[in-house]
């Protein structure tokens, strides 16, 4: 794996990388499988220009019970929910969340908590006409895929019923679900072994493809009445606090919503986090600049 060492508010910019995103993705679809997999680690790193992001700047201002996971800032600042395990920003617009935030360590891994208590549900803090329902999955061929994964949080009963709200969901791919992205899910509570704080910052990507007539388009399908909207791809930035004050590593992953071989390593779907920064329109490095002294970025070869 490469490794960027990122230091003060500037990037080192990684040289001799492949086309634009674009230009990966289109590519990608035209060739498919295994050789877009590997050409996922080649979308190049660019400077990301000096912006003032929000940040977490003390607890008064941040909604009650997210001071510790929002440590790191906002990503966006649009339509801010607060649970008992994440902190969220919800797109009334797909009927999913823009991104889920959540602070993983053991204490939050272990707990009398069971999901066989647990039943997705609507949630009525947004509003009838931007929320998604349980019918609009029925039948779709889509899992109803956690953003911030219910086992993440067995330390308490309401923390993982939290996770069931169909705001803190997706569609998403049945293989890709039980597979390659619950072994995702996996390894960031595995990490908990080795740092001192794992945040983990999911959401959903709808990325261009091009298509006969050589344009771009970004398209996608829509389930059920209130059109949830099916993304293209998935994200998930790890933000991997060292003991002792020693830095922080930064982990991002993009994995398309459809099948994927889970014998494929995970390092396959590293990219560089400025190619999530562009797709989604969030920021993440202006944040923890301001919140870390070094960060190591860590991208596949």
């Amino acid at each position: 794996m490469e490794r960027v060492l990122l230091t003060g508010a500037s990037l080192a910019v990684g040289a001799g990388l492949g086309a634009s995103l674009c230009g990966f993705l289109s590519s990608a679809e035209r060739r498919g499988g295994a050789e877009r997999l590997g050409l996922l680690a080649r979308v190049p790193v660019l400077p990301v220009p000096s912006v003032q992001a929000s940040e977490l700047t003390s607890p008064g201002e941040c909604p009650s019970g997210s001071t510790a996971v929002m440590k790191y800032g906002f990503p966006s600042l649009a339509n801010i929910k607060t649970r008992e395990s994440y902190v969220t920003s919800y797109d009334p617009r797909t009927r999913t969340a823009s991104w889920v935030i959540e602070q993983l360590n053991p204490a939050s891994l272990s707990g009398p908590s069971d999901r066989k208590y647990c039943d997705f549900k609507e949630d009525d803090s947004v509003h009838l006409y931007h929320r998604s329902t349980n019918t609009d999955y029925r039948g779709s061929g889509f899992d109803r895929g956690h953003l911030a994964a219910a086992a993440n949080h067995k330390w308490s009963q309401k923390a993982m019923e939290d996770t069931f709200y169909l705001s803190n969901v997706a569609p998403q791919n049945p293989h890709l679900n039980q597979n390659a992205w619950n072994n995702l899910e996996k390894l960031c509570r595995s990490l908990t072994k080795h740092y001192l704080n794992v945040y983990v910052c999911t959401g959903p990507l709808y990325l261009p493809r091009q298509e006969a007539d050589g344009k771009l388009y970004v398209r996608y399908q829509v389930l059920g009445r209130n059109h949830v909207a099916v993304p293209t791809h998935f994200f998930k930035v790890v933000i991997l606090e060292r003991a002792g004050g020693a830095g922080v590593e930064l982990r991002s992953y993009v994995l398309p919503n459809e099948p994927v071989d889970e014998k494929i390593p995970l390092e396959r779907f590293l990219v560089p986090i400025e190619t999530i920064e562009r797709a989604s329109g969030l920021l993440f490095v202006p944040n923890i600049m301001k919140r870390a002294t070094s960060l190591q970025a860590i991208a596949a070869k």
